[in-house]
């Protein structure tokens, strides 16, 4: 009886669950500068450890075989900086070309507000130069925020290589640091746990690197079939923007068309470019990622969204980055947690039965809120009596019927209400 007593209730529990969690979101927003270079490495360590381990396999140290997959990422995503800063080049040196597109697109656009909405070339002008001083007012601010953000990126490009060897190289002493830090719940359950987390991460990292070169391939299929130039410099860039959930192919999909717009003598082509990269986003969300992923992230889209914006409130754009894999890890850890469990089980995609048209009905019987009562309703039989006779005088009779019952829908009736007829009674 004392440890009821003792036992606090169930909404005390789940607020001092949620206030926790308030804190830890403020301590991440105050601490973002430091948090951030932390979340990034232990991403690309939990991507790199299998490569590790394979090193590992064929006799190299540990400390080498971190070192040997870092060097690995860092070729592979200097590679592909290369190539986008190459084909940027290689594009600028059309520029005079693409200006002088760009200048007869805009011409024929001018025009064509004059005849549809009659709106004169000097308001269109008043307003390009209205716009031009608010750039230039905020040209110091700009130009400060860049240089900051491009300090923070030179400090990221050797920070994040540097975590990511020693959480690669330490890994087994941090796991002995959670079994320490709780050493009250059961040692299988915290490791448990801990392998969830590495397969909720690392089945996304995987995943979106795999749809991210097939989207590549298609975006790039697509507009080599449209005559555009430099098919493989947009069609991979726009698929690096997969980095930015539900909305990377649809921005990508807009400088192609805009270098489309400008190159050729015709709309239809811009038009073809977001047409064709709309259909590459629905088979990426709903046949590709699917299939490659599976059900291992399993984050249903609403709370994805929400988690998406939400993180970037906290930390920008990093936060949209890095969103995902956060709210897979939250799932992993509300699940382990009875006093989040309903929190893990929101974030989650909803069962099958959830989605059915009389879910709600299955939903109640399931909770004991409501129960079927017994059919008052008259039921139909279709009775066929067969009867055989044979030449020794006895006979054989096979009787068959069917149940046709009025509706198929069975009414349910609220426990609530029957037991207060009871108490009536």
């Amino acid at each position: 009886m004392e440890n009821n007593d003792n036992k606090k209730p169930y909404s005390f529990e789940l607020a001092s669950s949620l206030l926790a969690l308030t804190l830890i979101l403020a301590l991440m927003y105050v601490t973002q500068g430091v948090l951030l270079p932390v979340i990034f490495s232990i991403l690309i360590a939990i991507s790199l450890y299998p490569l590790a381990r394979l090193f590992e396999k064929v006799r190299l140290g540990k400390a080498f075989a971190a070192i040997l997959a870092v060097i690995v990422s860092i070729a592979v995503i200097s590679g592909l900086a290369w190539f986008i800063v190459y084909e940027s080049i290689i594009i600028s040196k059309d520029a005079s070309a693409i200006t002088q597109n760009v200048m007869v697109v805009l011409e024929s656009g001018q025009k064509w507000l004059e005849t549809t909405f009659g709106i004169e070339r000097t308001e269109v002008v008043e307003k390009l130069h209205e716009q031009t001083n608010k750039t230039m007012e905020n040209a110091g601010s700009m130009l400060s925020s860049t240089f900051g953000s491009i300090g923070n990126i030179l400090a990221s490009a050797i920070l994040v290589p540097l975590l990511s060897f020693f959480l690669l190289y330490y890994r087994d002493f941090f796991r002995e640091f959670f079994f320490k830090a709780f050493r009250s719940s059961p040692q299988h359950k915290v490791n448990e746990v801990l392998n969830k987390i590495y397969n909720v991460v690392q089945s996304y990292l995987v995943g979106l690197i795999t749809v991210m070169g097939i989207v590549a391939v298609l975006n790039t299929l697509g507009l080599m079939a449209l005559g555009i130039d430099y098919a493989w410099f947009f069609g991979s860039l726009a698929s690096l923007l997969m980095l930015l959930p539900y909305i990377g192919i649809a921005i990508g999909s807009i400088l192609p068309a805009l270098f489309a717009l400008a190159i050729k003598d015709s709309a239809w082509y811009a038009i073809g470019v977001i047409a064709w990269f709309q259909v590459v986003q629905f088979l990426e969300g709903n046949i590709i990622t699917p299939n490659i992923v599976g059900s291992k992230v399993s984050i249903n889209p609403l709370m994805a969204i929400i988690g998406i914006l939400l993180s970037g409130m906290l930390f920008g754009l990093a936060g949209l980055i890095i969103a995902l894999p956060l709210i897979a890890t939250l799932k992993v850890i509300f699940d382990a947690n009875p006093n989040m469990e309903a929190i893990g089980f929101l974030i989650g995609e909803p069962e099958k039965d959830h989605l059915k048209r009389n879910s709600t009905q299955q939903l109640l019987m399931k909770w004991g809120i409501v129960k079927m009562p017994k059919n008052n309703k008259n039921i139909k039989m279709d009775v066929d009596v067969h009867i055989e006779n044979k030449s020794s005088g006895t006979s054989n009779s096979k009787i068959s019927y069917t149940e046709i019952n009025e509706s198929e829908e069975i009414p349910y009736k609220d426990l609530s209400k029957d037991e207060d007829n009871e108490d009536h009674k």
